[in-house]
């Protein structure tokens, strides 16, 4: 093959989940949105359950019925859904749904009814973000009618659910804010005769950093794959990204590259083209310093990122072949850049780095680390 591919490393994925289930034992939901953070959602799920985690959390109801149609029986939640979201498929998949306000709720009640079974759902309340969940000031209203359904049948109320602001800061006062703005919200359920035992606010960064905020339940996605939003545990990199080097040139001083002419070699120099671009995940606003692994060496790209190829300055000493293996980024064990170093070079985080990875890039699995992935044969 020529092109870039995803090398996806299941033991590192594995010994995170480890990580995480030995702070919440058997309360550990491994969140596999966005396709399993890029790491392929079935992958990361069935690892994550192999190794301490006991439920998945996705956005959509698709996402969920996709893990169904894979097989996986484990309890699904599902958070991110509009009015006319197929609710009815989620009741008989028996997917857990989050309720952020009346209107969600209303039409989850109707599906359940139609469907003739009960609704497994988690009401949702907005700590202090303005984005998903139910405004403070509208819980008991929802509480209400949360309420009048279950006592109808129509639902069954399992889970209150939450998310912090500022989790990857954990000396932020907006965590203790939306920590007892939570409590507050769990104790005005219970006020209403509402038992949920599922309580969960902390996602990746709490669950590292504030006890407080695990409560029953926390929910770990980024940290399954490696990344530490809160920056304090050395979490173990699950993914490495790779392409080929497609032309190797001497080039005199003076040759501008790429598009717009954006560089001009300063020396007379050597440059390989990659086949990998912003199609694939390498984004295009990237620093001028950014740099890629070649034969254990880190080498700058030079002049525009394009959709299906870059350039890289081997030096005027340096050398490679068409056809060997590029790293683009991986766990840094081998001198490699790391997700976060590219999150540093285009003024982002990792998650964004590693969701944008293309669809065509090839996955590749590896079960047992990632050290002399070069080597590394795409599965059959």
């Amino acid at each position: 093959m020529t092109g870039a591919r995803l090398v996806v490393d299941r033991s590192a994925i594995a010994a995170n989940t480890r990580h995480f289930a030995a702070l919440m034992p058997g309360r550990l939901m491994a969140v596999v949105k966005a396709d399993g953070y890029g790491a392929g959602a079935e992958l990361v799920a069935r690892t994550a359950l192999a190794n301490g985690a006991t439920r998945l959390g996705v956005t959509s109801i698709a996402e969920a019925l996709a893990l169904r149609a894979a097989g996986l029986s484990a309890p699904i939640l599902s958070w991110l859904n509009t009015v006319d979201a197929d609710f009815a498929g989620a009741i008989a998949a028996e997917v857990e749904i989050a309720v952020p306000g009346v209107a969600q709720l209303d039409a989850v009640r109707r599906a359940a009814r139609r469907s003739g079974r009960r609704a497994l759902i988690h009401l949702q309340i907005d700590c202090g973000m303005a984005r998903e969940g139910c405004a403070p000031a509208l819980w008991p209203q929802l509480l209400g009618f949360a309420a009048a359904a279950q006592a109808e049948r129509d639902v069954e109320v399992v889970g209150v659910m939450g998310h912090l602001s500022c989790a990857s800061t954990p000396s932020a006062a907006a965590n203790r804010r939306e920590r007892a703005r939570f409590l507050k919200a769990v104790r005005a359920t219970a006020s209403a005769r509402l038992h949920a035992p599922l309580r969960h606010l902390a996602a990746t960064a709490a669950t590292l950093t504030q006890p407080a905020a695990r409560h029953t339940l926390c929910r770990v996605g980024a940290g399954l794959v490696g990344i530490d939003p809160s920056g304090t545990v050395p979490l173990r990199g699950a993914l490495m990204l790779q392409s080929q080097i497609v032309d190797v040139r001497r080039v005199p001083a003076g040759t501008p590259v790429g598009y717009d002419h954006s560089a001009v070699t300063s020396q007379d120099t050597t440059l390989a083209l990659v086949a990998a671009g912003y199609a694939d995940g390498v984004p295009r606003a990237v620093a001028p310093d950014a740099e890629i692994l070649v034969r254990g060496r880190r080498r700058r790209i030079v002049g525009r990122v394009s959709m299906d190829q870059l350039v890289i300055d081997l030096g005027a000493d340096g050398d490679a072949m068409p056809g060997e293996f590029v790293t683009i980024f991986g766990p840094g064990d081998q001198g490699e850049p790391t997700v976060a170093d590219w999150a540093a070079w285009c003024g982002t985080i990792p998650n964004e780095i590693l969701t944008g990875i293309g669809r065509r890039v090839e996955r590749v699995e590896r079960a047992e680390g990632l050290a002399h992935a070069e080597t590394v044969k795409a599965a059959s």
